[in-house]
């Protein structure tokens, strides 16, 4: 797959998973906020109700009021109009508003019907006396009770007018009328802010939202009071309202999550696609020229002269030796870093003197060195040169590190490397291998010790390998418990410095 189908793939996606997010933190913010309003205008709505009943006791109060000062005050009245009734008791009667058209007056003509019908009309007169009086008592009853209402209503403590335990009881009624059944805290507010009483768990300061009804709106401005209330688990309610939406957002991450994962994925497999091509390709190349060699010496040795020449046939054998050899070293690196993959290398440590195998592998190397015109030198300073390795990994190390500075050496330049050794306290061993040659970036720092990663040598395509070397020299260092840093300027030359543990 193409990197830039990749990348396709990857947008479309992404803001396919971008816009579902989108809307699902969309539609939890619309539901939040419509459970919201829902809430308060339940709320308002109760409130409204306590208010509303609140001020129907007040009614009733002052016309109790009013009627025990009535009744008082028209008790003689009452009892003397009573007597003067006679034994009729109108208070069970019905009244009659229309006399001439529910009697049948036919009968009452006759003369000897005359009185009863002189005594009905005398009833009904006194009937109507006594309801008219009645209506006119109770006119001016109510009359009196809203004059008491506007002036001397507002002049009561609000705790008397709306006192705490009906309050409550009042509160809890209207919301569970309305559906709402939570707790709540509650206070009675002055016009100034002062609260008149409370609930034990109402706190002014509290950051929950308070919601208020004017208690009583017929007062005077200043004098009226507010009913407060907050509700301490409302968020807690309006958030089970959306709790269903959390496991689709939790499985929208956790796709994203894979999908991301699985991009991850795609560029990691596409780049070690291209490292493969790459080391089959390096591969190949290493192992054509140590196998052209052989083979031209192979075809060589068929020829008479050449096998009649003992000094011919000698310099045959010495190159199919030698390019058997590099071959062989080839295979080994692969196999080698093949092995520490699956983590079945064998290490055999043993006491190793640092100092005679670097100068072994010093002047095998110098010839490669002088073969470009440059010159290599050991500083082999260290006292303490004994130190618990592999001998033949640590050789290949030495080995690895000085190859690679002739191979990416300067065309300009003649490669001069120096290696050295010393002691920069009693328990290690350094060593450096510092060249001239065309340095590495900074940014190629950091990876050169990654399996199969090369430095990028511009238009030279005469610089070969695996990218295996340096992965090869980071693991045995490793290994053998010490550690390898680098140094490097670009256009400069290259500085690697070794430190290892001494035998002890």
């Amino acid at each position: 797959m193409k990197k830039s189908t990749i990348w396709i793939l990857t947008i479309v996606m992404a803001c396919a998973f971008i816009g579902l997010l989108f809307v699902q933190v969309m539609y939890m913010e619309n539901m939040i906020k419509m459970r919201n309003e829902q809430f308060a205008e339940i709320v308002k709505r109760s409130l409204y109700g306590v208010s509303t009943m609140l001020e129907q006791n007040e009614t009733k109060f002052f016309l109790d009021q009013d009627l025990e000062e009535a009744e008082a005050a028209y008790a003689p009245i009452t009892s003397s109009t009573a007597s003067s009734a006679g034994s009729l008791d109108y208070s069970t009667e019905k009244p009659i508003l229309d006399a001439p058209a529910n009697i049948d007056t036919t009968h009452l003509e006759h003369p000897a019907n005359l009185g009863t019908l002189k005594d009905f009309n005398q009833r009904y007169s006194s009937r109507q006396e006594i309801l008219k009086g009645q209506y006119l008592y109770q006119k001016g009853l109510l009359n009196e009770v809203i004059l008491n209402i506007l002036s001397q209503s507002s002049n009561r403590p609000i705790a008397e007018r709306a006192d705490s335990a009906t309050v409550h009881d009042y509160l809890v009624s209207e919301l569970d009328y309305n559906g709402l059944k939570l707790p709540f805290e509650f206070a009675v507010v002055s016009r100034n802010n002062g609260i008149v009483y409370s609930s034990s768990g109402y706190s002014p300061q509290s950051q929950r939202e308070v919601y208020s009804q004017v208690l009583f709106p017929g007062d005077p401005v200043s004098k009226q009071n507010y009913l407060s209330v907050t509700f301490p688990t409302k968020s807690d309610y309006i958030f089970s309202s959306i709790k269903f939406m959390i496991p689709s957002l939790a499985f929208t991450i956790i796709l994203l999550v894979i999908f991301l994962y699985t991009i991850i994925l795609a560029f990691r497999q596409k780049r070690l696609t291209e490292i493969k091509n790459d080391f089959i390709n390096n591969m190949t190349h290493e192992f054509k020229t140590p196998i052209s060699s052989i083979s031209i010496a192979a075809q060589m040795l068929n020829d008479d002269s050449v096998r009649k020449s003992p000094a011919m046939l000698k310099h045959v054998s010495t190159v199919i030796n030698d390019e058997t050899k590099r071959l062989r070293f080839q295979v080994e690196k692969v196999l080698q870093m093949s092995m520490f993959d699956r983590k079945n290398a064998t290490m055999r440590l043993e006491e190793e003197d640092a100092n005679a195998n670097i100068d072994s592998v010093v002047n095998t190397f110098k010839l490669k060195v002088e073969k470009y015109g440059g010159t290599i030198e050991a500083n082999l300073d260290a006292e303490d040169p004994i130190i618990n390795v592999d001998r033949m990994h640590f050789t290949n190390v030495v080995f690895n590190l000085l190859d690679n500075a002739v191979k990416y050496r300067r065309e300009d330049v003649p490669p001069m490397l120096i290696v050295s050794t010393s002691n920069p306290n009693d328990d290690t061993l350094e060593i450096t291998f510092e060249d001239n040659g065309i340095g590495i970036r900074r940014e190629d720092l950091k990876k050169i010790f990654e399996k199969f990663y090369r430095v990028s040598t511009g238009n030279r395509h005469d610089v070969k390998g695996f990218g295996l070397g340096l992965a090869y020299v980071h693991k045995m260092i490793t290994l053998f418990g010490g550690n390898i840093d680098v140094e490097s300027e670009l256009g400069k030359g290259t500085k690697f410095i070794i430190t290892l543990p001494l035998l002890k």
